[in-house]
């Protein structure tokens, strides 16, 4: 191929967004608005649109931008994230919950530990890439693991457990996709797992409360219900008892907005951001709730997609970090409406109200779509073979 057509090519292949992730992002926001509606009221909704609106135009700047040169500035991104995190913890706690999880801005309030989510996957996958060169197997899974536990216990302290979860769970993802083998993840698993038992059992029975008492019941109540939810006034078996009911009201097409009765008289606990799909389940059923599913495999297997194509090794581990961000966080968010996983705060992607969540999730995309378009216009500027 001459080098003219192949300078053709480029414009093209510049502007050759994914239209499968666009497509599911926009379908995902559309089913937010209406649910928002519904469960929060037009004010609600209106915001949302709003802070879909600005999401869509930083996506579209980022994929605009060559993600692989944000590699050098990891000591940046990394202290931002820190510093951010750091900020919040400085703040006064809110009134009625004890949290330290946002800095007022004038339009809206940022959420520090959801914008850490992209920019610690930005650093880890330029160590991984970086140090899997120059170190050992082993010295590379320390440092990124060191790297993601002091913004996760940042996180973890004011007090956000969920999100937390997820940081440590980005870790893990760019170290599988850099290549770490079995037998190091599964260490990793047994540690985690010892971790967790000396935090629920051996460090109360020393004195040490590393979990507040309702984070504890938390990730104890999705075992054994019954155990567990043995009153009325039990905060986290009440959430999650008028989750299920939501859901299971609404059987194969929903009540719709007027009847879902748990919803219009604010049963379901925090209906617009973190029980969402249970107000989905309820108001439109299991079409509704298979909807938004069927939306978020879309965006996941495109996802993995671009894993597989992505020009260099950075780009692959930055898809796959963002991969994980959002197969954890919808997994985990789901799993507690329904009960087989404990109740945190992660929002569920596009669909819960929050301008910090829908904005980074937006950047996240954009980030994907420079993997892809970069993708192309490499693929573009090779010389295809004559056979």
């Amino acid at each position: 191929m001459g080098e003219q057509a192949i300078a053709a090519q480029r414009p093209r292949a510049a502007l050759a967004f994914d239209p499968l992730i666009v497509l599911a992002a926009l379908g995902l926001v559309a089913c937010s608005l209406v649910t928002l509606k519904g469960a929060g009221g037009v004010a609600y909704s209106h915001r949302q649109a709003l802070y879909a609106g600005i999401g869509v135009v930083v996506m579209i700047a980022v994929a605009a931008f060559d993600y692989s040169l944000l590699r050098r500035f990891w000591y940046v991104l990394y202290g931002i994230a820190v510093a951010l995190n750091l900020v919040v913890l400085a703040l006064p706690e809110q009134p009625g919950t004890g949290a330290r999880r946002w800095i007022p801005l004038p339009l809206f309030q940022l959420q520090p530990s959801e914008v850490g989510k992209v920019l610690l996957i930005l650093t880890l996958a330029a160590v991984a890439v970086d140090r899997s060169r120059r170190q050992s197997e082993l010295r590379t899974i320390v440092r990124v693991l060191l790297l993601a536990l002091l913004p996760a216990l940042l996180v973890v302290a004011q007090p956000d457990l969920g999100t937390g979860l997820v940081y440590l769970t980005v870790a893990v993802a760019v170290l599988f996709f850099a290549g770490i083998g079995w037998k190091q993840l599964t260490a990793l698993a047994v540690l985690a797992v010892i971790g967790v038992v000396m935090a629920l059992a051996v460090a109360p029975a020393l004195g040490v409360n590393v979990l507040k008492t309702y984070q504890k019941q938390r990730l104890t109540t999705f075992v054994d219900p019954p155990a567990v939810c043995h009153t009325q006034t039990d905060q986290t078996c009440y959430q999650l008892q008028q989750s299920l009911i939501a859901i299971g009201s609404g059987e194969k097409t929903g009540r719709g907005v007027g009847g879902a009765t748990q919803t219009k008289f604010r049963f379901v606990p925090e209906a617009q951001d973190d029980f969402i799909f249970a107000v989905v389940g309820e108001t439109y059923g299991f079409v509704g709730a298979a909807l938004v599913l069927a939306l978020y495999a879309l965006l996941i297997w495109r996802t993995l997609r671009i894993v597989t194509i992505a020009k260099n090794l950075f780009g692959t581990l930055v898809a796959g970090g963002i991969l994980a961000m959002f197969m954890f966080q919808v997994f985990l968010n789901v799993g507690m409406t329904i009960g087989i996983m404990p109740v945190t705060g992660v929002p569920l992607p596009l669909l819960s109200y929050g301008g910090s969540s829908v904005l980074v999730t937006f950047l996240a995309l954009g980030l994907l779509e420079s993997i892809h378009i970069q993708a192309r216009m490499s693929s573009a500027s090779k010389p295809r073979a004559l056979i």
